[in-house]
């Protein structure tokens, strides 16, 4: 077997490797982390009971005080996960979540909110004020949807590779890929969104908002993956398939939520296409596009540096063909000039 056969054994091996630790490490142990909760309470009481959720082991919950309409505006928004509303009358008292925003961050909520409220001997009535739509069972769709754009993005770009060589030789090739990974992304936002929205009515009323949140997501894995290629050859994909299934996708908040996830998984989430595309969804489908503009810009500055990585790295291998070419002419000039001189 060849030695470079040999190294790409090796390196499949290891993708292999740390797609199972990525997931098992991801997964395997959710805990509740620093999930922002408001607490609407009588002055004499609310410091005390914030700064007793603030205070349990692990750090489950990040509680602060506000007034009621304030907190329940942050809910709305998706600035806070839960708003725990002290009933001074009783010792019945309510829990607002948003399952929307995940429901796995809502079912730690609530059991870590009964079972602290129990403590002083009071009850606690849930009641979901963004709800999950119909055809979103667990919040999973938004998930998917963005994994399903992002599969396309980095496979389209590997088509191209492998179809044309995996670098782009010149300027003109790499141009060529980019409008077509432009073009490609148009389309295969529309089509997710069609079926999320229209075909399957899975993710509804944010029809136009999720056909271009798709075509961005799809453009910056696309210019992701090509500017490895361009940078690495076929050992790119392999970069890309790292950064965007063995990390990208356990990190996105699918089925568990960044809140929930350990701490290294929690610190790259919104930092990777995956997390901010699922992010982004749930904003536009449940929190009327509220503090959108982080994850937008994260995936603008994905596809622009894969963009800008492509082009430069095309120019540098357009340049270096072309020095090539010279020395071979120089050297082919040398010879026939010798022959020419020896036949004389």
């Amino acid at each position: 077997m060849a030695p470079r056969t040999v190294l790409l054994v090796i390196g499949v091996l290891l993708l292999q490797l740390g797609f199972i630790l990525s997931y098992v490490g991801a997964f395997h142990s959710p805990k509740p982390h620093e999930i922002p909760m408001a607490v609407v309470a009588p002055q004499q009481v609310s410091g005390q009971l914030v700064q007793q959720y603030n205070a349990a082991p692990g750090d489950p919950i990040a509680a602060t005080a506000m007034p009621e309409q304030q907190a329940r505006e942050a809910l709305r928004k998706g600035e806070t996960d839960a708003v725990l509303i002290i009933n001074p009358q009783g010792t019945q008292d309510t829990l607002l979540v948003a399952t929307g925003g995940g429901s796995s961050v809502a079912e730690a909520v609530e059991t870590i909110v009964q079972q602290g409220q129990a403590t002083q001997q009071r009850t606690v009535t849930v009641q979901d004020e963004i709800p999950l739509q119909p055809g979103d069972s667990r919040g999973l769709t938004g998930f998917y949807l963005v994994i399903g754009w992002l599969v396309g993005g980095y496979l389209m770009a590997s088509l191209l590779g492998v179809a044309s060589g995996s670098r782009p030789a010149n300027m003109r090739r790499a141009g060529f890929r980019l409008g077509a990974s432009a073009l490609y992304a148009i389309a295969s936002g529309l089509g997710g969104a069609l079926i999320v929205d229209q075909a399957l009515n899975a993710l509804t009323g944010h029809f136009m908002a999720l056909w271009w949140l798709g075509a961005l997501v799809v453009f910056a894995a696309a210019t992701v993956t090509i500017a490895f290629q361009t940078l690495l050859g076929v050992v790119g994909i392999g970069v890309t398939v790292l950064i965007f299934v063995i990390l990208g996708n356990p990190s996105a908040g699918g089925a568990y939520q960044s809140q929930l996830l350990p701490p290294f998984w929690r610190g790259i989430s919104e930092a990777l296409p995956n997390g901010a595309g699922t992010a982004a969804v749930r904003k536009i489908i449940y929190f009327g596009s509220h503090n959108i503009a982080g994850n937008i810009w994260v995936l603008a500055i994905w596809a622009a540096a894969g963009l800008a990585v492509t082009l430069v790295g095309a120019g540098v291998l357009q340049r270096r063909a072309h020095r090539r070419a010279e020395r071979r002419a120089a050297k082919a000039a040398e010879h026939t000039s010798a022959g020419t001189a020896v036949t004389a």
